[in-house]
């Protein structure tokens, strides 16, 4: 009898459980959040405000853009590890939050693991640039006045940690130079200190530099790609400029929590493949010196993330790149 009991029991339980998930409204039905761990202004809410309009219909549900600015994106990736794993907190990461940050400080609120790759959305290269006042010209000056004084020029970036922060590292280490970092809460406050004079070049990102050099407001001396890129027009890639062995390039794609589930990963990676399909955005990133980049699955994107990181990881450690 109390055998019958507990397989009755077990009956309703599992009907119970399937009618429940029968009646569990299907993903998306609310707003989805996209949050950006810089200031607005900089590339990576350039990013998110390209495809925000286009996700959205894929999705069939507005997208909020979040900006969570701080501790070189540490702040929004640690946010978005903590949220609720059903696809309506996703992450706009570039290298920082997910290799860099993590080999820079060991007591994060956040590990890599915490966060699940959705999909790759772009590659760009970084955009050396500097005041005009500054009187340099080109990278041979830039290399010759850093090492007539050393310590003297001081560069804006986005934050420590940030991909314009490992450019400039990089660079000073293959030039063999000794430049100051001033770190900001986003590319689009680094640029403006450049222009300001309060600094005195830069490492940045296309969409925040671009704008600036197209109004002469900034000198472009290269990007940080060997060869010359269409997105970025009369600007030398780094053969031309006189420093054939630097080459560095950053990407941006859609993180989410760990435990989310497969089918919501799986909408979300085919929403995000769709909207960066369309002509529009591809036209307004190509117009910001941003290219598409899309993994061909999550899996692709995490197995590109394991070999990049170590990449970042060498970088961090070689060129002594600490926070401050």
């Amino acid at each position: 009898m109390h055998k019958r009991k507990l397989l009755l029991a077990a009956l309703i339980l599992g009907t119970s459980s399937q009618v429940a998930l029968a009646q569990a409204p299907a993903y998306p039905n609310k707003p989805v959040k996209l949050v950006v761990g810089f200031a607005p202004g900089g590339a990576a809410d350039f990013v998110a405000r390209a495809i925000g309009e286009s996700l959205s219909r894929a999705l069939g549900q507005p997208i909020v853009i979040e900006n969570k600015a701080g501790a070189g994106s540490s702040i929004a990736a640690e946010a978005v590890a903590k949220s609720a794993p059903d696809g309506y907190t996703l992450l706009i990461a570039s290298p920082s939050s997910i290799s860099v940050n993590p080999a820079l400080n060991t007591k994060l609120g956040y590990k890599p693991s915490d966060l699940l790759p959705v999909t790759k959305l772009t590659a760009s290269p970084l955009v050396i640039a500097a005041n005009p006042a500054a009187g340099i010209s080109s990278v041979k000056e830039l290399i010759a006045k850093a090492k007539a004084a050393p310590g003297s020029l001081n560069y804006a970036t986005s934050g420590n940690g940030s991909a314009p922060h490992l450019g400039a590292a990089h660079f000073s280490q293959v030039a063999g130079v000794k430049m100051q970092h001033i770190p900001f809460r986003g590319g689009a406050p680094a640029i403006q200190s450049v222009i300001a004079g309060d600094t005195q070049l830069t490492f940045g990102t296309p969409p925040s530099v671009l704008p600036m050099i197209q109004a002469g407001r900034l000198k472009g001396l290269a990007v940080s790609t060997t060869e010359r890129t269409p997105l970025v027009p009369g600007v030398p890639g780094m053969r031309e400029a006189g420093l054939p062995d630097y080459s560095i390039e950053f990407w941006y794609g859609i993180f989410v929590p760990a435990a989310t589930p497969a089918p919501v990963v799986k909408k979300i990676y085919e929403a995000a493949q769709w909207a960066m399909g369309q002509a529009n955005v591809k036209a307004a990133l190509a117009r910001e010196g941003t290219d598409v980049d899309l993994s061909k699955s999550p899996e692709q994107f995490a197995a590109f993330l394991q070999e990049d990181a170590k990449f970042w990881v060498k970088l961090v450690k070689s060129a002594g790149v600490k926070l401050d």
